[in-house]
């Protein structure tokens, strides 16, 4: 990727309207992701086939009318999503040269087991390797997805360390990481939760560089606006909004609730599409996904 190319996406990202689609589904998630989207497990057989539906899926979007660098600012692909083309061409490639839209790719390897109310991330000793053959696919950033079950001190510091720890490693590589400590929202201490995990991501960012940048993908909060002064924070790209389960609408009102802050939805994107929809179907039900969370994205 040249410099200019670079910048022009780093100064999107970073001040432009609209938001982040997630289309990272994992092996763990893509059957539930499928039978979403109208595929039954009966419908395939193996993981072959069944990444393959994926796919299609997610080339669907991609290629749709309604899906281009208008209101998407950027899309998180899933590592095989990365390794294959959409309409002949590599997928980040087509991301930003056909859609004007910034790729990033999702770079855990999973969940660890759940210790002091959290799960940190599995170990990646292949990380390295896989940042360099970002690098080559021209990709702008990463993410990786840790959960936080409860309001717990220990666990939540553990949480931000290990995402930090990993972002300093991914910006070795001049890759912008995106860190994303996910509070589940049906926890009864997630406003407590919030908060100490807020302390914390704050306590890392003061002690980055300056040509350290992350960016954040957060659970929507309890308070309106409790991560504000994250996201004006001089170390922080921008700051996104996971749907975290919440349905589109209720992630949307809650979004429109928190200033500077922008969706960056998976289901919430994708709740009304669906495998047998007609192109034109499918086309109508994806822009009125975009629109409303474009909406909701610049509402404060």
């Amino acid at each position: 990727m040249s410099q200019d190319t670079r910048s022009q996406q780093f100064d999107r990202i970073k001040s432009a309207p609209g938001f982040i689609a997630a289309l990272d589904q994992s092996g763990g998630s893509t059957p539930k992701a499928l039978k979403l989207y109208g595929v039954d497990e009966t419908e395939y057989s193996g993981d072959g086939e069944m990444f393959d539906l994926i796919h299609q899926m997610r080339s669907r979007i991609m290629t749709s009318s309604a899906f281009n660098g208008d209101r998407v600012l950027g899309a998180i692909l899933f590592e095989m999503t990365m390794d294959r083309d959409v309409e002949g061409t590599p997928a980040a490639d087509y991301l930003w040269n056909t859609c004007g839209v910034v790729p990033f790719l999702k770079v855990d390897k999973g969940l660890a087991d759940p210790e002091n109310d959290t799960r940190i991330l599995k170990p990646m000793p292949d990380l390295d390797a896989l940042l360099e053959r970002a690098v080559e696919k021209n990709i702008f950033g990463t993410k990786m997805r840790s959960v936080i079950d409860g309001a717990n001190d220990a666990g939540i510091a553990a949480v931000v360390d290990q995402q930090f720890d990993i972002g300093i490693q991914i910006l070795g590589h001049g890759l912008i990481p995106m860190i994303e400590p996910e509070v589940t929202i049906s926890i009864a201490d997630k406003a407590e939760a919030e908060q100490i995990l807020h302390d914390h991501i704050l306590r890392r960012l003061n002690t980055l560089s300056d040509d350290q940048n992350v960016m954040l993908k957060l659970t929507l909060p309890e308070v309106s606006n409790l991560y504000a002064d994250l996201a004006d924070h001089p170390r922080v790209l921008r700051v996104v909004a996971l749907s975290g389960g919440y349905a589109m609408d209720e992630a949307n009102a809650r979004l429109s609730k928190n200033r500077d802050m922008i969706a960056s939805f998976s289901r919430a994107l994708t709740e009304k599409l669906n495998a047998k929809q007609s192109d034109n179907e499918f086309d109508i039900a994806l822009n009125g996904a975009i629109e409303s969370i474009y909406r909701a994205s610049i509402a404060n």
